[in-house]
């Protein structure tokens, strides 16, 4: 169970992801098999919703129409008189046409290019039929063309209507009564269109008739276009514009089109009922088919489906890694205070054991008394940096860390430096070679202490990772606007992806060597904040088994450099600054 829960700690962040991701990947699987089907099936789905609002425009338009017309041919049946026997019988007379003419007047009706009435009279039965025409134009009866009229009645046009009405002539003639007295519509010449209406009596026996003729192009521009124009935004709320409305004839030649178009007229069509019932009204998008416009919102909803699952794995990708990172710090913060612990410990039990073997006088002779003295300097020198290494940690991450900045030379600090350590260096039998460049290094702005610091604590990682090599180079230099201290070991390496790693506070390198190595994980982050506040940089470069070198860059430019400042908040360089330079063994 151990192991089980070490190995979840460890890989929690993968634990997670495939926790997430298999449950993600299964929903993605049946939205993709889902919207599949939905994708086969939606272009029938949607020429039915197409073909549904075609269905909704003809029965506007046609409700409209066959209403408006129903009132205009309902004229009075006292505008006919045709009784029997009638000696006096005159055709002139057998129509009211005043009366007509006055409910034709009070009764337009937008669509009709020509109107008439008719009846069948006689002096001794029905046997004379009397058709009349009405120009709704001019508002008059018209004639023959022998009578001087400006309009005239052609033969095709007197033939249609004499056709159109002979069911109801026959129905005066036999006195029947009509099972409807809706409008009947006569389409066998396409260029005379009719509709016809009965005229009733009190007992319900047809007495005449009345029509017109229809304007086709009346018919779609004033009633078809503001149909469809009224009905598409509310049925295609986002695509409007781009809905095609098309009338073909019986031939397959266009008749109307709301707008231009290119390519085929229609994707599925309607047939108009009751009038221009040879005419198929058609409905297309402009820049797609159904099958298209399907396919692309497939992919529309596939890819949103995929752009919500990868941003919901990022969020709980970030969430475990910040988990993650949250317990790996956890356990770093853990391992850093049992190795502060120890590494506090250690020093303070060595100062305190030859502290009691000097109070209790059992070190006899001045060398022995001396060698004493120098290990307990040492020790308290190791935990007086442990210390410092804390309490600059503690000020970094407040905010709080200051650095007193004045002009210095660095190769000085070194030497110093090294004198410091060389107990520590000489106790671990540590051997280190100092290497200088020719000509002098020019003077830098830094913190001395600081910079001592940086160094002692790369000396220190040297002397706890060379492993059984007790060799140490250092180095002096300068390159590229930078004066550089690179500190060499012989040890046991760090690997690529841990180089950059080993400069985050509390990390310590995972080598199994290293395991029992002692260390506060805190060194190296504060040699890196240390240089940054110098607006230099820190670089390593390592190869496993061979060593690492360390390398401190600190700007020369004064540009670059930070401004010195003294405790006391004035300019470090001052007339009487004097740069002193020094080398050590």
């Amino acid at each position: 169970m151990s192991k089980f829960r070490e190995f979840f700690r460890q890989n929690l962040l993968w634990v997670g992801l495939i926790a997430v991701a298999i449950p993600l990947l299964a929903h993605l699987w049946l939205q993709y098999k889902s919207l599949s089907q939905l994708e086969a099936t939606l272009p029938y789905q949607r020429k039915a919703y197409l073909r549904r609002y075609l269905f909704e425009v003809v029965k506007k338009v046609i409700t409209t129409y066959e209403d408006q017309a129903e009132a205009t041919l309902g004229v009075p049946s006292t505008a006919f008189n045709h009784k029997y026997p009638n000696p006096d019988y005159d055709p002139s007379t057998a129509i009211d046409f005043k009366q007509v003419q006055e409910h034709f007047s009070k009764h337009q009706f937008k669509g009709a290019r020509l109107q008439f009435v008719g009846i069948i009279s006689g002096r001794d039965e029905p046997s004379y039929v009397t058709i009349s025409f009405y120009d709704p134009r001019s508002g008059t009866f018209i004639y023959p063309k022998e009578s001087g009229q400006s309009k005239q009645v052609e033969m095709q046009e007197r033939s249609a209507a004499h056709a159109a009405a002979a069911n109801w002539m026959a129905m005066i003639m036999t006195k029947s009564t009509p099972k409807s007295l809706r409008p009947t519509v006569d389409e066998r010449d396409p260029k005379n269109r009719i509709i016809v209406r009965p005229i009733v009596n009190d007992q319900s026996q047809v007495v005449g008739v009345a029509g017109m003729f229809l304007d086709d192009q009346v018919f779609l521009n004033d009633y078809l276009t503001p149909a469809i124009a009224e009905l598409a935004p509310s049925w295609f709320p986002d695509e409007y514009r781009d809905v095609i409305v098309t009338v073909l004839d019986q031939q397959d030649k266009l008749v109307f089109a709301n707008q231009q178009y290119e390519g085929k007229a229609f994707e599925v069509g309607w047939q108009f009922q009751f009038i221009f019932t040879d005419w198929f009204l058609g409905i297309r998008m402009r820049h797609m088919t159904e099958e298209e416009w399907s396919r692309r919102y497939f992919l529309t909803n596939l890819a949103f489906s995929a752009l919500t699952a990868l941003v919901l794995i990022g969020g709980i990708v970030l969430a475990l890694r910040t988990a993650s990172r949250a317990m790996k710090l956890s356990q770093m913060k853990a391992d850093f205070v049992s190795n502060v612990s120890h590494e506090l410990r250690t020093p303070l039990a060595s100062i305190r054991v030859f502290g009691e073997f000097l109070k209790l006088g059992r070190v006899k002779g001045e060398i022995k008394v001396r060698e004493y003295g120098e290990y307990i300097e040492t020790e308290s020198r190791r935990l007086t940096q442990l210390i410092n290494n804390i309490l600059d940690f503690s000020k970094i991450e407040s905010g709080q860390k200051t650095y007193q900045f004045e002009q210095a030379d660095v190769e000085q600090v070194v030497n110093e430096t090294l004198k410091t350590f060389e107990i520590v260096l000489d106790q671990h039998g540590f051997t280190v070679h100092l290497e200088k460049p020719q000509q002098s290094l020019p003077p830098v702005v830094i913190d001395q202490e600081a910079i001592a610091q940086a160094f002692i604590n790369l000396l220190d990682n040297a002397v706890k990772y060379s492993g059984e090599a007790t060799e140490i180079n250092v180095a002096l230099g300068q390159q590229n606007g930078f004066v550089t201290i690179a500190v060499r070991d012989f040890g046991i390496g760090i690997a690529s992806e841990e180089r950059e790693k080993v400069f985050e506070k509390f990390y310590r390198v995972g080598n199994v060597l290293v395991h029992d190595v002692k260390g506060s994980g805190l060194g190296l982050s504060i040699v890196k904040h240390i240089i940054e506040a110098h607006h230099g940089k820190v670089t390593v470069e390592s190869e496993l088994g061979k060593g690492s070198t360390f390398v401190l860059h600190l700007p020369t430019d004064a540009g670059s450099m930070p401004k010195p400042v003294n405790p006391e908040g004035n300019s470090a360089f001052g007339h009487n600054l004097q740069i002193s330079s020094q080398t050590g063994s």
